[in-house]
């Protein structure tokens, strides 16, 4: 199978200056409905000292509860967000929201994380060293989201009823993702190591998306912008893209189409499609 190789570039995205103070949450107990824990951030957590964060309220169906009923709280936090790095030693997969909005700082989940993760996160860095649910990196707008497992869906997309996803930032899959990753994706990057399923990139009007792997189906429909990238091979391809050159602006090993698109909806369509030549013959 060809491979693309895309040139990495660097960023201080997730970098903080200084030493950093961290705080370590772990898990007291298994988690039945899930948690609202927007308060897990390096934000919420800066100048604050253990006690003050173990009282910060989480929401577990209609009801708020302290964050310390659910993890046992040590270390101490930073001065700021940009010197604060939490530490979730555990599965955090019933937990929802973590890391949404944050500026600086960082966060390290040793286990899988819950749905919303790093959501319209402006800067800092998160890690997550095993799976997340869906709607991850939800417009995005700063910052390097990094997931060392597999993806849901709707991965750096516009929640349901806006257009806009992600502005900024970079999303790093090193598995694979499910449904309409990037979807509406206005800016940053999405850097997928696996596959991913149907209709990656719908509506998107800027940003890279690239995957290493292969798609199922409807990748790029209604994408005004943008540029995707896919080294393997595509099940159903969109019949609306139109082929028009062989090779691309990127640094790639191997063959790639280029198709531009999706006429299907607009004639002045200008998103950039690059399709691996090897393992996709027929297009």
């Amino acid at each position: 199978m060809t491979e693309g190789v895309l040139v990495q570039k660097k960023t201080n995205a997730g970098e903080s200056s200084g030493e950093m103070e961290e705080v370590t949450l772990i898990p007291k107990k298994a988690i039945d409905i899930k948690l609202e824990a927007d308060i897990i951030t390096p934000d919420s957590f800066a100048g604050k000292t253990t006690e003050e964060i173990g009282m910060l309220s989480v929401w577990q169906g209609p009801k708020t509860y302290p964050l310390s009923d659910f993890f046992e709280v040590m270390g101490s936090a930073g001065s700021s967000a940009a010197e604060t790095l939490i530490r979730i030693k555990g599965d955090a997969m019933r937990v929802k929201r973590i890391g949404e909005g944050m500026s600086a700082g960082k966060i390290e989940i040793e286990g899988s994380a819950g749905m919303h993760v790093g959501t319209g996160m402006k800067g800092g860095e998160i890690t997550v060293h095993g799976d997340v649910d869906s709607w991850a990196g939800m417009e995005m707008l700063g910052g390097l989201l990094h997931i060392k497992g597999n993806a849901g869906d709707h991965v750096g997309c516009a929640y349901r009823g806006k257009w806009h996803g992600m502005k900024g930032g970079r999303i790093v899959i090193e598995g694979s993702a499910r449904h309409q990753l990037g979807g509406g994706m206005d800016g940053g990057e999405i850097l997928v190591g696996g596959n991913v399923e149907s209709f990656c990139g719908i509506r998107q009007n800027g940003g890279l998306i690239f995957v290493k792997g292969g798609a199922l189906r409807g990748l790029g429909a209604e994408m005004a912008g943008g540029t995707i990238v896919v080294g393997g091979k595509i099940q159903r391809f969109a019949p609306a893209m139109e082929n028009k050159i062989t090779s691309g602006e990127l640094e790639l090993i191997g063959e790639f189409k280029k198709f531009t698109g999706d006429y299907a909806i607009s004639k002045r369509a200008k998103g950039a499609l690059y399709v691996s030549a090897d393992t996709n013959p027929e297009l």
